[in-house]
């Protein structure tokens, strides 16, 4: 299975992009952040033309999240994160495809901090890694992949020094993000490139695509069972140099799925069920 997560930033407006690189890569499943559309007005049929079925989570203008699947439909399991009934920003929707539980997230940016919308990043975390640490739990196999807007250290930026005030590089941030992966959850790119930061959204300002001066903000994480299964991932840096392009780029992993018995399938399925429940 190949995963990717792309924050598209705008999906009709980026549609073109979007199937471009579908084309090109050929993932198996896609999370996709910033779709910035209710579902009515969400490309549904072109996806479909494209070989993807999709399920979306929308909002007008902004956040907005969809999972796509080639050549199948994702079995949605949860539309938003647990823990807060109250909160309307479109930002989880979580889906099986081929026995793998995906998560595609899109976390508060936070800014400015310290403030409201800071306090609001750390809250959503907090319910975030509650969740995490039931997934795991539920010994089903899961991906977690989004823009998750920290910055795990100072190496995963070109220039932590002129970024010190912004909530992506804030302590707190950085601390849940450690507690996500002390759960047991493997970061796929750290751990394919140790020492190798890929990064993987670069401001629009001060030239600093052009000068590849960015960072990594977009991840993806394996519970132990897929971690133990992967064999390759990356960041797809071509589509961010396209006209009109998001600020981010793709990124992606490729795991190799073992052919579930009879009995393992079984157990999925009500693994599936009992999270759509909880």
């Amino acid at each position: 299975m190949k995963l990717a997560t792309f924050n598209i930033n705008g999906i009709n407006g980026r549609l073109a992009n979007l199937l471009r690189w579908l084309e090109e890569a050929q993932p198996d499943v896609v999370c996709l952040q910033e779709t910035k559309v209710i579902d009515e007005r969400f490309p549904f049929e072109a996806l479909e033309r494209a070989g993807y079925g999709a399920v979306a989570r929308g909002q007008k203008s902004h956040h907005g999240v969809a999972l796509l699947a080639r050549g199948a439909e994702p079995v949605v399991t949860r539309r938003r994160l647990p823990g807060d009934a109250s909160d309307a920003e479109a930002r989880y929707i979580e889906a099986a495809v081929a026995g793998v539980l995906v998560g595609c997230l899109y976390l508060p940016n936070g800014n400015p901090w310290p403030g409201p919308r800071f306090d609001y990043k750390q809250a959503w975390f907090e319910r975030f890694n509650a969740h995490a640490a039931a997934l795991l739990a539920s010994g089903h196999p899961v991906a977690l992949a989004g823009d998750y807007n920290v910055v795990p250290t100072d190496a995963d930026i070109y220039n932590p020094a002129s970024w010190r005030t912004n909530a992506l590089l804030q302590p707190e941030p950085r601390a849940s993000y450690a507690e996500l992966l002390a759960q047991g959850w493997t970061d796929a790119l750290a751990t394919l490139y140790p020492g190798r930061p890929q990064w993987t959204f670069w401001t629009n300002i001060r030239q600093r695509w052009a000068n590849d001066k960015g960072m990594r903000i977009d991840h993806i994480l394996l519970s132990p069972d897929l971690a133990e299964r992967l064999k390759a991932g990356g960041v797809d840096r071509e589509p961010r140099g396209e006209p009109g392009a998001s600020d981010h780029a793709p990124v992606w992993v490729a795991v190799n799925l073992r052919s579930p018995s009879p009995s393992s399938r079984k157990a999925a399925k009500r693994a599936v069920r009992d999270l759509g429940r909880a």
